[in-house]
């Protein structure tokens, strides 16, 4: 299916046939652009690639570069740290591969060794079979024999990883634990490190971002102190300041490499809207759109009629269970010989499984595949003709990530993004620039953050002692100060060592937790289903609440905090939870501050104290079950909130009595809150909020919106520092919405620990307004 007629592109052909029978005056596609198509930009091979190399490539049909493959691989050739950033399916893969394998098979560098890293190990185990494909029955290259090392590793197999391998693919969490939890096995292959590979470096963000830039320059400092001096190449999704986003992780200058010479087809992306489910009402009587996995379904099936390959992107494993399940009830009504050529992809599935899964996608055995992000990174599956978003993955990054997936041969494609009940999907499919034109986000990570930056070092000093050259690289003198004087770090003439008895490295989440683990285990076969961290706990794991775990639904039975321990049992309820709670906020210093009139907007320190009341249930239409109450300790957070105060005059000069002032602020509060993920690269879950008529602290009327997590992640600061851009989104989604009072696509939150009173629609516009006019004036 590549053909066209009638002017139309092969996508807008697949967009029509998808909107077949719907009233052209009642579309839900509020936007559609065709993105014409790129031819390549070729480069001649580098003089240093080995003939090996060369014909290596040649026989997978690569005769030449192109042109953002040799520039970033003359860069690492050179010793130069570099990024390349480029599309989905632009080869970055070749920009390590060329230096990396030269290198080993010039004999220069005759026990030189590489490390790759990847945020999960099914990218890495992908790189690895190509890697074994490009290499396999070439002698020149058996000496190099790479090698997977993580979780999945057998012990024996890891054992002759390091005694022979000289490439080692491994993640973030197996390269703290495993490599620099005992750095004495390792010695011979840090002494010569060669090459370090950061692959789809975009993903490391916010808190699990920290811990890997810590985990990198301690991986750095061993090397150089073995005698080593390794050149980075990290490679990208299409990434806002990719080389800030290095600097970051690394510490360290760095080329960046942007401009991509790869071809892509002529691409139909469209931006689709829901439609409100008719007699459907949610908490407080507000209107419920057609949910975004179900809209999802009904494209995919027609899409499948079409013969069309697709791919659909949902946001959970449960989401992308019941999409394929869906997509083919479709099917057996409508065409039952094509309901088995749809199958559900995620995480948790068995190599094997996965494996044949992407067989069948990639020669068309399946004709449809509803997939968490399992499928966005790395996998190579070529030829789709359509891939469909269903919710806005969190950062335009990974939307591109996920689009690039359509047309990888080069042919035309469709790309639709449903839009999930939620104001940041509402404010995209309204304002298509802020998706489609704007520049990639850039990556927020604070590796200073001394409730990360701590148990590091003591990681570090563990490894080797801390220098002051160390203490002033990972800018630490008040961490370092304070860990010397809680007796965890003591100072010698030589520098910083441990004390006697500590093992630090087990007790780092390196996935973003901060703080103890509490562990959710199913009582009736006592498997454990996962971790989650203390802090969290309480507002996820409480007692009923549902808990997914691989497609499959638990009810926590008891939280015990003491044992750090959640224990559940199956059951499949027609509902899900979420929990609710109370919020004070004390401010205990202020960073950075202005003014402008009536409005004060500041970066502040805070400690937030949550006590968890209650849960509503709400079934899986949107509508509200009920709400039960529970009595669970109060917890506080020490973290860091961008917050606004506005003087009650000027409020009441803008139509906002005293009255309304809760309202209005709790309202422009949750849409701010939906909101700030299109300028800082987080989720609305890893910040909270809280909005007051008259704080304490100020005496004002304020509004907050903080990190959840302790010492904050950047995303506050992000606030503060693009707070007119994020102010104006945030009114322009509240005003889009076509409600009259405020629902899950506004206002409304699902996280909300007031169970969304007082809401006052009108009043949080008339809010948003008055602090646009103070912002512009």
């Amino acid at each position: 299916m590549t053909s066209s007629h009638n002017g139309e592109s092969f996508g807008e052909q697949l967009l029509h046939r998808s909107l077949a029978g719907v009233d052209p005056d009642l579309s839900p596609v509020t936007y559609k652009t065709v993105m014409r198509s790129q031819t390549a930009q070729f480069a001649d091979w580098p003089d240093w690639v080995t003939e090996p190399v060369r014909a290596a490539y040649t026989d997978i049909g690569v005769r030449r570069p192109w042109s953002h493959q040799a520039v970033a691989a003359q860069h690492a050739h050179d010793g130069t740290h570099v990024v390349v950033s480029t599309g989905t399916a632009s080869g970055k893969s070749m920009a390590y591969q060329l230096p990396i394998l030269s290198d080993m098979t010039s004999g220069v560098a005759p026990h030189a060794t590489a490390l790759y890293i990847a945020p999960t190990k099914a990218l890495g185990a992908d790189q690895i079979r190509a890697l074994t494909a490009l290499t396999a029955g070439r002698r020149e290259f058996a000496h190099i024999a790479p090698c997977a090392y993580d979780g999945d590793t057998e012990p024996d197999v890891r054992q002759w990883a390091r005694e022979h391998s000289r490439w080692i693919f491994t993640n973030p969490d197996m390269l703290h634990i495993g490599f620099l939890g005992s750095p004495g096995r390792w010695r011979h292959f840090f002494r010569n490190l060669r090459y370090l590979v950061i692959d789809e470096c975009h993903h490391y963000r916010g808190v699990f971002g920290s811990h890997t830039a810590l985990v990198i320059q301690r991986t750095l400092r061993l090397a150089r102190a073995a005698g080593a001096n390794p050149t980075v190449i990290a490679a990208s999704a299409t990434a806002g300041e990719p080389g800030h986003a290095l600097r970051r992780l690394i510490g360290e200058d760095c080329a960046e490499v942007t401009d991509d010479g790869s071809p892509h087809g002529e691409r139909t992306v469209a931006l689709w809207e829901p439609t409100f489910t008719p007699g459907a009402t949610g908490e407080h009587g507000a209107p419920v759109r057609r949910a975004a996995g179900a809209e999802a379904a009904r494209i995919m099936a027609d899409l499948v009629i079409e013969g069309a390959r697709t791919l659909c992107f949902v946001r959970s494993r449960r989401g992308a269970e019941i999409t394929a399940l869906s997509t083919r009830q479709i099917l057996a009504a409508a065409d039952p010989e094509l309901a088995d050529r749809v199958a559900a992809y995620r995480a948790g599935y068995l190599a094997d499984d996965r494996r044949e899964l992407e067989a069948a996608l990639s020669d068309g055995t399946l004709l449809g595949v509803a997939t968490t992000n399992a499928l966005e990174l790395g996998v190579d599956i070529a030829g789709l003709d359509a891939v469909i978003v269903a919710g806005y993955p969190g950062t335009v990054a990974s939307f591109w990530q996920q689009a690039g997936r359509a047309g990888r041969r080069g042919e035309g494609s469709l790309v639709v993004m449903v839009a999930r009940d939620d104001p940041l999907d509402t404010y995209l499919v309204h304002h298509p620039e802020a998706l489609l034109e704007r520049p990639v986000e850039v990556s927020v990570t604070d590796p200073t953050n001394p409730y990360v930056l701590g148990p590091h070092l003591l990681c570090a000093a563990t490894e080797l002692p801390l220098s002051e050259a160390d203490v002033a690289a990972f800018d630490a003198a008040d961490v370092v100060a304070d860990l010397t004087a809680r007796g965890l770090l003591r100072r010698r003439p030589a520098g910083w060592y441990p004390a006697a008895g500590l093992f630090p490295h087990g007790e780092i989440d390196i996935r973003g937790g901060i703080g103890g683990q509490v562990m959710i285990v199913d009582a009736t076969t006592s498997q454990l289903l996962g971790t989650v961290d203390t802090g969290r706990a309480m507002s996820t794991v409480h007692p009923g609440a549902v808990h997914l775990h691989q497609g499959r639904s638990f009810v926590v039975d008891e939280l015990d905090l003491d044992d750090g321990l959640a224990l559940t049992h199956p059951e499949d309820p027609e509902w899900s939870t979420s929990a609710r709670q109370t919020t004070a906020m004390d401010i205990t210093g202020t960073t950075r501050s202005w003014r402008s009139g009536p409005l004060t907007v500041a970066l502040v320190d805070v400690d937030v104290t949550h006590q968890v009341v209650g849960y509503m249930r709400t079934l899986h239409t949107g509508e509200v079950l009920d709400v039960i109450e529970l009595d669970m300790p109060p917890q506080t957070l020490s973290t860091r909130s961008v917050m606004y105060t506005l003087e009650p005059e000027a409020l009441e000069a803008v139509g906002v009595p005293v009255d309304r002032f809760p309202g209005a602020l709790h309202a422009a509060e949750h849409a701010a809150i939906g909101l700030l993920p299109l300028i800082a690269t987080c989720d609305r879950w890893d910040i909270g909020g809280l909005s007051t008529n008259i704080h304490p602290d100020t005496g004002l009327p304020t509004v907050f919106v903080y990190d959840g997590y302790p010492g904050g992640a950047g995303f506050a600061e992000r606030g503060f520092t693009a707070f007119a851009t994020w102010i104006r989104a945030t009114r322009d989604a509240v005003t889009d919405c076509r409600c009259e009072s405020g629902c899950p696509s506004c206002v409304q939150s699902p996280k909300c620990g007031n169970g969304n009173e007082p809401l006052d629609k009108p009043g949080a516009i008339a809010v948003l307004d008055l602090i646009l006019r103070e912002v512009r004036g």
